[in-house]
């Protein structure tokens, strides 16, 4: 067996997070797109979510990002009961159904218009941002692929308001330990304004969707089955 085939075999059996699918294997974008369709029950065709916060903006989402929260997921250290059903192995067989999912997502474009708070405390938002997650997040909320750190530009607010609880009270499970003391050291009025803040940062020009796009790859996607799935 040569050294290539070896790899391969080993990474479909081992964690993504750990030996780097991207690397490694070859991204098929068809495929990731067929498996999106069960994304887009949820996510919607775009990628866009929900401004409710039950479902974020995962287009334009980093790459290394994706992986990890899909790996974090499937093998329960990030709790997610609706995740559960889809990131499991008789949806995503292996490493490379979540590599070409992932590499589909991270190519779609982002919207601006995700769900915002109320605007009213923008300044001190940023106040917050500043002393808090630009040092992980960076200045505009771009994130950092490199170290899986996730882009928070452009997301819903009511998605982060909820995430943001989660990781405070470690409900949500992979939360990184130096975030989870930042946010048990923000008041929850400061914890609305910073977070108000990040919603309204635009997600970075290059991924931003066209005005009018939609997402022609996904023209079957059913709206009427999202009522019915077993969360």
């Amino acid at each position: 067996m040569n050294l290539p085939t070896l790899l391969i075999l080993l990474l479909a059996f081992s964690s993504l997070t750990h030996l780097n699918a991207e690397e490694l294997l070859q991204a098929d974008i068809d495929n990731g797109q067929r498996i999106y369709r069960n994304c887009s029950i949820c996510h919607q065709p775009e990628g866009w979510g929900s401004k409710d916060g039950l479902f974020p903006q995962i287009a334009g989402q980093h790459l290394s990002v994706i992986i990890k929260q899909l790996e974090d997921i499937r093998s329960h250290k990030r709790n997610n009961k609706i995740m559960d059903r889809f990131s499991a192995e008789a949806e995503l067989q292996g490493a490379q159904d979540i590599l070409d999912v992932a590499s589909y997502i991270t190519n779609l474009p982002m919207t601006q218009a995700g769900g915002k708070g109320g605007g009213k405390q923008l300044k001190h938002g940023d106040e917050i941002y500043r002393l808090h997650c630009l040092v992980c997040h960076g200045r505009f909320a771009e994130g950092d692929a490199e170290k899986k750190i996730p882009l928070l530009a452009g997301q819903h607010f009511l998605y982060l308001k909820q995430q943001f609880e989660a990781i405070r009270t470690g409900k949500r499970g992979n939360g990184d330990p130096e975030m989870i003391r930042r946010t048990r050291d923000i008041s929850m009025e400061s914890t609305e304004a910073v977070l108000d803040y990040i919603s309204r940062l635009p997600p970075p020009k290059e991924k931003i969707a066209p005005s009018g796009w939609k997402n022609q790859d996904q023209t079957d996607y059913t709206k009427d089955l999202t009522p019915g799935l077993q969360f």
